[in-house]
């Protein structure tokens, strides 16, 4: 059995988990905030609620141990893992993924980066 038995309703539709973690200045991997990661997670949160999406949660998150890709963010329940960094890839994600259903091709990390 899984956590998405379909006899039980998942608590929200999309859950966007944004990293905004903040490394020491010079660390080889970077951190997403310093790429504008934290701002870039207000305006999606901003966005979302404006748009009056429902069933949908924008969370800051600590490290996502993607940095080197940063910003990074991931949405469940698929598990879809993008790399937004900017504005207009934060828009993208909203209209295709969250509101159409779709992934964002141009904007996905591939799965087997989640390892490393």
């Amino acid at each position: 059995m899984t956590g998405q038995d379909s006899a039980v309703p998942l608590y929200y539709r999309s859950h966007v988990f944004c990293c905004t973690n903040v490394r020491a200045p010079g660390h080889t991997k970077g951190c997403c905030h310093d790429r504008d990661g934290t701002d870039l997670r207000t305006y999606m949160k901003a966005k979302v609620r404006q748009l009056k999406l429902e069933r949908v949660r924008i969370n800051a998150s600590g490290c996502l141990d993607r940095c080197e890709h940063g910003p990074v963010m991931v949405i469940y329940p698929e598990g879809v893992w993008y790399s937004c960094k900017t504005r207009s890839d934060v828009d993208e994600v909203i209209e295709t993924h969250l509101r159409g259903g779709k992934e964002v091709q141009r904007l996905k990390l591939p799965p087997a980066d989640s390892q490393s």
